[in-house]
C-alpha cells in the first residue's frame, strides 16, 4: 500500500513541486490585480486549491497520453504508467477523482467562472496530445497554465476588461518561455522518437528567440503596471525579473541541457519576485 500510494504522487508529481508554483504564481498575480489588493480568503482557498488539483490531474493526462513515449526518453522512463507500475484504469480513476474536487470548487463560484472552467478542463485535456500535431504544445500549456487569470476576474469582478485580458496575453508569453526550455532538455529524444515542441522549432536560433519573448514579456509586463496604476515596487520587481532572465540566458549558453534545465526552474523565482511586487505596490 505504501509503494502503491508512492506511485500515485509521482503520477500526480506532488514530489517535484514546480509545476504547482508555475501556475499558482500568475493565479496570484490575477488575485491581487483584480481585487485591488484584497483578496477575499474564500477566493484564495479556492484557487490556490484548484490549482494543486488540476496540475495534478494535468500530469496524470499528460503521462496518459505520453505513456507509450515516455519510456524512450531518458527524463521520463521512470513515470510510474511508462514503467506499468500503475494501471491505466487507475490513473483514469485518479483523473476523475481530481476533476471532479475540482468541479465541486468551482460550482461555489458565479456562472461565468464556471463556464470559463469548463473551457479550461478541455484544455488541460487536450494539451497533452498537441505535441503530435504541432510545432507549438508550449502555446497550449500556455493557455493551459495562465487561464486561471480570466477565472479569477470572473470571480472577483463577474466580468472581463480589456485590462484583464491583456494580462493573459501577456503572461501567457511566461510558459512559452520556460517550457521551452524545458522541451530543450529532451529535444535530441523528442526528435528520435517524433515528438514536437518549440525547442525543435527554434531550433539553432532558441537562445535568440527565447530572448525576444522574455523581452517583450518584460514590456507587456511594464504596461500591465500602467494600466493597473501599480507603483515603484512593481517595475522594481521587473527589472529583478529581467536579471533572472539574463542569468537563464547565460545557463543555456554555458550549460548545455543542465543548464535548460536550471533555467526553467528558474522561473519559480520570476513568478515570486513578480508577485512580491504586486503585493507591495497594492498595500
Amino acid at each position: 500500500m505504501k509503494e502503491r500510494l508512492k506511485q500515485y504522487i509521482y503520477l500526480m508529481r506532488l514530489h517535484k513541486p514546480i509545476g504547482i508554483l508555475l501556475l499558482l504564481w500568475p493565479t496570484l498575480w490575477a488575485l491581487w490585480l483584480a481585487s485591488s489588493g484584497r483578496p477575499a480568503s474564500r477566493l484564495i482557498f479556492i484557487f490556490v486549491a484548484g490549482v494543486i488539483l488540476m496540475r495534478s490531474a494535468g500530469c496524470i493526462m499528460n503521462d496518459f497520453a505520453d505513456r507509450h513515449f515516455d519510456g524512450q526518453v531518458r527524463r521520463t522512463k521512470d513515470r510510474p504508467l511508462a514503467r506499468g507500475k500503475i494501471y491505466v484504469y487507475e490513473a483514469v480513476i485518479l483523473f476523475l477523482l481530481l476533476g471532479g474536487l475540482a468541479l465541486l470548487l468551482v460550482l461555489q463560484l458565479n456562472r461565468l467562472t464556471f463556464m470559463y472552467a469548463l473551457f479550461g478542463a478541455l484544455i488541460t485535456v487536450m494539451y497533452p496530445f498537441m505535441k503530435r500535431f504541432t510545432y507549438l504544445p508550449q502555446v497550449g500549456l500556455g493557455i493551459a497554465f495562465t487561464w486561471s487569470i480570466p477565472m479569477v476576474f470572473a470571480a472577483q469582478q463577474g466580468r472581463l476588461t480589456w485590462q484583464a485580458w491583456f494580462l493573459f496575453f501577456t503572461v501567457l508569453l511566461w510558459p512559452i518561455i520556460y517550457d521551452t526550455f524545458y522541451a530543450m532538455v529532451d529535444r535530441e529524444d523528442d526528435l528520435r522518437i517524433g515528438l514536437k515542441s518549440t525547442a525543435i522549432l527554434f531550433a539553432q536560433a532558441d537562445r535568440l528567440i527565447i530572448g525576444i519573448l522574455q523581452g517583450v514579456f518584460l514590456l507587456a509586463l511594464s504596461a500591465v503596471g500602467l494600466f493597473f496604476h501599480l507603483g515603484i515596487f512593481y517595475y522594481l520587481s521587473l527589472i529583478l525579473a529581467a536579471i533572472l532572465f539574463a542569468y537563464q540566458q547565460h545557463l543555456i549558453r554555458r550549460e548545455g541541457t543542465t543548464g535548460c534545465f536550471k533555467a526553467f526552474l528558474n522561473n519559480n523565482w520570476v513568478g515570486m519576485i513578480i508577485f512580491m511586487g504586486i503585493y507591495f505596490a497594492r498595500k
